[in-house]
């Protein structure tokens, strides 16, 4: 079971990820989870996910944030 609090700083990212248009594939992938008949909520957590894991793996291996690569894994979602 995930923290509410953990999950709520999670989805507040994603949220400002959206606003902010940055990068611009949070908004591209939401649109199209949207378009295949997730609801809003589900896509968030989905994106939520993808950020969970490129948030361990910039901690685990000390490397900066790598748009490229969050974009490929947003990419599977919809895949």
């Amino acid at each position: 079971m995930v923290n509410p609090k953990f999950r709520e700083k999670l989805l507040e990212i994603v949220e400002n990820q959206l606003k902010e248009n940055d990068p611009p594939c949070t908004g591209e992938t939401l649109n199209k989870l949207m378009q295949m008949g997730k609801t809003e909520e589900e896509s968030k957590l989905l994106i939520a996910g993808i950020l969970v894991e490129e948030m361990y793996d910039i901690m685990k291996n000390q490397v900066p944030f790598n748009e490229s690569r969050y974009a490929e894994k947003l990419a599977k979602l919809t895949s």
